[in-house]
């Protein structure tokens, strides 16, 4: 990683956490953003693109940034022919491996059924009060309650 890519990472994960109101458009915006997406990237990497994180779920309120989840076939070929793309199109790629997943993927899917919207919209805000420029803490303080909302979803689901 170049002394540039380090520099931009720091800012990013010290960049100030912003929590908005749901805003009704953010839906409308993946869509447009998605759909550029499929006509620029290739459709013999791309298996599929969603709208994921807090601005995909209704009333919830947010960083007002959209989460995109690009799904590939191929990790080598994302890096090779998807990532040049992306970059001429001034997006930024960072690869942040996961220790819980081999390939670095994370994924968060929201239950509508059973996460509470208000209280969730309100940690968030308290989080990001007191921890306004560390992202880093600022998700990690966050992991209790997912981890518990997934707890109860995945009790939900397996009672159906």
């Amino acid at each position: 990683m170049t002394s540039s890519q380090e520099e931009r990472i720091r800012f990013l994960i010290s960049e100030e956490i912003a929590i908005v109101d749901y805003d009704p458009l953010w839906p409308a915006s993946f869509n447009q953003e998605a759909s550029l997406l499929r006509q620029t990237l290739p459709s013999s990497i791309v298996r599929k693109i969603g709208h994921f994180g807090s601005t995909s779920v209704p009333g919830l309120a947010s960083k007002p940034i959209i989460d995109i989840l690009v799904e590939v076939r191929s990790l080598e070929q994302t890096r090779n022919e998807i990532v040049p793309i992306l970059q001429a199109s001034g997006y930024e790629y960072f690869w942040r491996p996961n220790t819980s997943h081999p390939h670095g993927r994370t994924r968060l899917r929201a239950v509508g059924e059973i996460l509470e919207v208000a209280a969730y919209s309100k940690l968030k805000r308290i989080l990001a009060a007191e921890t306004p420029h560390d992202r880093a803490a600022y998700t990690e303080k966050k992991t209790e309650y997912i981890v518990s909302v997934t707890q109860r979803a995945k009790i939900f689901f397996q009672s159906r």
